[in-house]
């Protein structure tokens, strides 16, 4: 049988993903192992591989297209392998093979192959002629992830609706057409008994499109298109706001210690040979030295690097830093991976690696998915303080804002410093506010007294 070629899933969160660039054409000759296609996801691109040697035939799917996980992108045909095309021209009847394919075209338009005959399916007992599927088959139900969530939305039944994927899997176009013709409806539920505790009612439907444009006048806008980034934020926005209770602790830190520090292990780095000529072998921002001092604070403060799940409460070993970094369209959290054991040196270099590779979408899944932690700084942009949105799995973030001289009263007389306000986001389920407290002030701690971090 012909090898199938599918869209893989790459990223955790990945629903659908893009083809960005294909590097064999339809009918080409490859072999096992040599990279195929390109796929753009909301974070990163990624190149794909072959999975077999072989020619590549019925190549379905499309640059620039949404495609769905798992769907078939195009096939592999062995050297001993007859092409159904081919076979087709030489008049061969070609059916196929019985609870496996359907005759009925994929989304992207092509039958799926084969390269043997079988019996009609009309012939065989228990199996239905139009689906090619056998009675009770265990693949009935079978789904894309992003059909079942838009079934689940629309209030429909996957089971009642018809693939027309793969070995009859529901794809997004099964349930868009089951919408608009108003059928598979989900069977309603039986009615609870007497004093039971009633269901919750359901989440307030968000304004259509429809209702959105309505309110401004035509001519007087452009509809730009959400790419996969944009989408996989908001909908990870909007499961972290309506599924974590968050809480939310602010206070403010003086940095006159810090940026002494930091200008003198600035000056005492020592100078390397690069293709520019020489220079220093680091340069320690201030979000470096935030970045340690978060560390630390949770191994100071152990029962606060935790993760919430319904089951148990996940106590971390290690803090595993994420840092939120602006890229073109949208943003990404790669991780410092065991920032409490890492001098501020290598944090820094590790930093300015992984926000340069960030923002041209070369970040491996392991380079920014998992995490104990967040911090956010928004401080070059000169503002004063936020509250930051939690990024599952996490139960805090650290929300920064910029330095600043105010004046401070210190043993009754008025001060001229330079302050921060600092604000840390919890999840309530995982940590509690005196916890919360604590922790965030073992970070001002660490923060007004910098030397512990070298130590």
């Amino acid at each position: 049988m012909p090898t199938e070629v599918i869209l893989p899933k790459v990223d955790m969160d990945m629903a659908t993903g893009q083809i960005s660039r294909w590097f064999a054409e339809e009918g080409a000759r490859v072999k096992k192992g040599d990279v195929l296609f390109e796929i753009e996801t909301d974070k990163a691109a990624m190149e794909i591989d072959a999975p077999a040697s072989g020619t590549l035939r019925n190549v379905t799917g499309k640059e620039r297209v949404d495609i769905p996980v798992g769907e078939p992108v195009a096939w592999i045909y062995a050297d001993d392998e007859v092409y159904a095309a081919e076979a087709a021209q030489n008049k061969a009847p070609i059916s196929p093979q019985v609870g496996e394919m359907s005759a009925k075209p994929t989304e992207g338009g092509a039958v799926p192959p084969t390269s043997r005959s079988v019996a009609p399916l009309s012939a065989l007992p228990g199996i239905s002629p139009t689906g090619g599927e056998i009675s009770q088959s265990p693949t009935v139900g079978r789904a894309t992830p992003l059909a079942r969530r838009l079934a689940r939305e629309a209030g429909l039944a996957i089971a009642g609706i018809q693939g027309s994927g793969p070995r009859g899997r529901v794809v997004r176009a099964d349930v868009e057409a089951a919408v608009a013709s108003g059928g598979a409806k989900a069977a309603p539920t039986a009615k609870a008994p007497a004093g039971a505790p009633s269901a919750p009612a359901p989440a307030p439907k968000p304004m259509s499109d429809d209702q959105v444009l309505k309110l401004f006048a035509e001519g007087s806008y452009e509809l730009v298109p959400h790419d996969n980034m944009r989408k996989t934020i908001a909908r990870r926005l909007v499961e972290a706001k309506s599924t974590i209770p968050h809480f939310y602790l602010t206070l403010d830190c003086e940095l006159d210690a810090l940026l002494a520090l930091r200008t003198q292990l600035n000056a005492a780095a020592p100078m390397r040979k690069t293709d520019k000529g020489e220079a220093p072998a680091y340069k320690l921002s201030v979000n470096d030295m935030v970045i340690k001092a978060m560390a630390m604070a949770l191994m100071a403060v152990p029962d606060a690097n935790a993760s919430w799940t319904d089951s148990a409460m996940v106590k971390h070993k290690h803090a595993d830093v994420g840092v939120a970094v602006s890229i073109p369209g949208g943003l990404i959290t790669p991780i410092i991976r065991h920032a409490d054991e890492k001098t501020l040196s290598v944090i820094s270099n590790e930093m300015k690696d992984l926000a340069s590779r960030a923002r041209s979408r070369k970040l491996k899944p392991e380079e920014y998915q998992g995490g104990t932690t967040a911090v956010s700084n928004l401080g070059m942009f000169g503002i004063k303080d936020f509250a930051a949105v939690i990024n599952p799995p996490h139960a805090t973030i650290l929300a920064v804002g910029a330095g600043e001289e105010r004046a401070v009263v210190k043993k009754g007389e008025i001060k001229i410093a330079t302050v921060m306000s600092v604000t840390l986001s919890t999840d309530h389920r995982a940590v509690d506010g005196a916890l919360g407290a604590e922790l965030l002030g073992a970070f001002k701690r660490m923060i007004e007294n910098p030397m512990g971090m070298l130590v």
